[in-house]
Formats: structure tokens, C-alpha cells, sequence
């Protein structure tokens, strides 16, 4: 039996849509940039958000580096807040914790925020460590997330399964040879997380115990 469940988090624990998307139509509006809609914003919920910018600014790393750091000015004051637990969620963590799981979170989100935003849930306490990008940058996708999780809790690829909604959380899984269990509440879809190479798709959080245990 896999042991250890790396959680993402936007899209996976929290459904953090205001912040995120409040936090770069603020980036825009600075920048006087035209606003985009929510249908436009809503897949960049997940991948690195440098990388978004730096697409919508045909490739300017620069323009993409002062959008990245108004985001987080305004993330750092009022954004990290601007979230909401997904129902059910404390309660299955709950029952995996009772369960013996090691639990950890793993997200592409800057690790400061990450664990700010975990330590302030009332279930915060039950993940054995918080994973996310590095300030540098340098660490930010989800394969050299998943490695540093492996490394820090001293597990092998098969000892674990990634949890997520997104591709990207398939993805980073298949490139470690892992597991994974795509949620069918977030930001990605069914067809999205299939053509990733999901184990299994589970479409609540009850379901997602289940289908671990």
C-alpha cells in the first residue's frame, strides 16, 4: 500500500480563485495592460505563474519579472487570505492522518506563501512538509517539486502518489514514475487530467479516501 500522498493545493485543498485571479488583474491594471476574463485567467491556476506572464508579454522576461513582483506585493498583504477550503477536505485529512498517512504538500506556489497558507488552516499540522518554488525560481516545476518532497521525507517514487487537479500534477508524477490521482474539483477537467495519464480521477473528497485506502 502507497504510504505517503502529496497533496497540490490550489485546486486540490483550497479553492484560492480570488486571490489568485484578484491578484493578477491588480498586476495588469498596474501595468496597463488590457484586463483578461476569468475564462482566460482561470488555466493559469497552477503553472508557474512567470511563465504566464512571460507568455502574455510575448516572451519579455523583464516585463514578466515586475509583473511576477507586483503579484506577490499584493499576494503578500491581502491574496494569500483570499481562499476557501473545499468541503469535505478537513474531514478526509482528518480520517488519512488517522490512518497513519504521511501526508505533504506540493505546489508550484512560492514556498513562503504556501506555508503561511497551511499553517493558518485548522488541519495545517497534519502535513509532514510544505513544498513549493523556490524564491530564486530555480525550483518550480512540479518534477523538481515532487524530487524535493522525495527527498526531504527519505521516500522512493513508489512509496508515494500525487494528488492534483491539474496536468502538471499528472505529469510531474509520470516523470518520477509515481502515482497519481487527479481531483475532478479544481481548475483542470477530466479530459485534461486522462490525457496526462491519471491513475484514477476521483470527483469529491470522499471519494479520494476511498480510493486510497
Amino acid at each position: 500500500m502507497t504510504q505517503a500522498l502529496f497533496f497540490d493545493l490550489d485546486g486540490t485543498l483550497i479553492d484560492s480563485e480570488p486571490g489568485i485571479l484578484g491578484g493578477i488583474a491588480h498586476t495588469l491594471e498596474s501595468l496597463e495592460h488590457p484586463p483578461l476574463s476569468r475564462e482566460a485567467l482561470l488555466p493559469w491556476i497552477g503553472p508557474p505563474l512567470h511563465d504566464s506572464f512571460e507568455a502574455l508579454f510575448d516572451g519579455d522576461r523583464a516585463r514578466a519579472e515586475q509583473a511576477v513582483a507586483l503579484y506577490r506585493e499584493r499576494y503578500d498583504t491581502l491574496g494569500w487570505r483570499e481562499h476557501s477550503v473545499y468541503a469535505g477536505i478537513e474531514t478526509t485529512i482528518a480520517a488519512l492522518t488517522a490512518d497513519g498517512r504521511c501526508l505533504a504538500v506540493v505546489t508550484s506556489k512560492r514556498e513562503v506563501f504556501a506555508r503561511r497558507i497551511i499553517d493558518a488552516l485548522p488541519f495545517g499540522d497534519a502535513f509532514a512538509t510544505v513544498v513549493g518554488a523556490s524564491d530564486d525560481g530555480a525550483r518550480r516545476y512540479k518534477r523538481e517539486l515532487i524530487a524535493e518532497a522525495l527527498s526531504r521525507l527519505q521516500l522512493a517514487h513508489a512509496d508515494a502518489t500525487m494528488i492534483g487537479d491539474r496536468r502538471m500534477d499528472i505529469e510531474g508524477a509520470r516523470q518520477h514514475g509515481m502515482r497519481s490521482i487527479g481531483v475532478l474539483w479544481g481548475f483542470g477537467g477530466a479530459d485534461e487530467l486522462r490525457e496526462a495519464g491519471a491513475d484514477r480521477l476521483v470527483d469529491s473528497p470522499a471519494a479520494l479516501l476511498a480510493a486510497v485506502r
